[in-house]
């Protein structure tokens, strides 16, 4: 299959390119590590491929709606309150 022919079919399954799937896996990754391994956002952005800290910042902020250790700390109190 060509590139452009799987780009097609992947759209047409998924609804999105397979680089913005790649990007929300990456991102939701990092968000998985950074609530269960409490890293700073840099290394969790490092860790699923980001080489850039403010790269990796922005493109969270645009799918989480906030900045990654804001949207960290909100959903820590979510999950802390909800347990209670």
């Amino acid at each position: 299959m060509s590139p452009s022919s799987l780009h097609k079919h992947f759209k047409k399954v998924t609804a999105i390119s397979p680089l913005q799937y790649q990007k929300a896996i990456r991102l939701q990754t990092a968000r998985r590590l950074l609530l269960s391994e409490g890293l700073e956002a840099a290394n969790a952005g490092f860790r699923v491929g980001y080489e850039s800290p403010s790269q990796f910042s922005r493109e969270y902020g645009r799918m989480f709606g906030r900045p990654p250790m804001s949207d960290v700390k909100h959903l820590s109190n979510s999950l802390s309150v909800s347990v209670d």
